[in-house]
């Protein structure tokens, strides 16, 4: 029983200091940088978007009317949300649809784009 006691007492804070370096965001920080305020561009990765506007509503994967030939895209779709936030504040104002060409964003728009089988 005494060294079940010594092995928790020494284990327990070792336990605990992996967990010392995780630093929250102030709620001061948080109004100053609102999730979804800063612009997305062209170019970004998908990790990028999502460090800035979170993770989308909903993913699909759509072929996209480019022309002379159909592409295949990932296509993000955020909400737009009302409510405690303001309506101007980035993505959050109007629906978006952000489409990805393997990992990098190529088109953001608020309304689709044209796929194949709406030609």
């Amino acid at each position: 029983m005494k060294t079940f006691i010594i092995s928790i007492l020494i284990i327990f804070p070792v336990l605990l200091a992996g967990c010392a370096d995780i630093q929250l965001p102030t709620p001061q920080e948080i109004i100053k940088h609102p999730i979804g305020t800063e612009s997305v561009k062209v170019g970004m990765t998908k990790d990028q978007v999502r460090e800035l506007w979170g993770g989308p509503d909903r993913i699909t994967f759509v072929e996209i009317d480019e022309g002379t030939e159909a592409r295949s895209r990932e296509m993000w779709y955020y909400k737009s949300f009302v409510g405690m936030i303001p309506v101007d504040a980035g993505y959050l104002s109007k629906p978006k649809y952000l489409y990805f060409d393997g990992d990098n964003l190529t088109n953001v728009t608020e309304t689709p784009l044209k796929t194949v089988s709406e030609k």
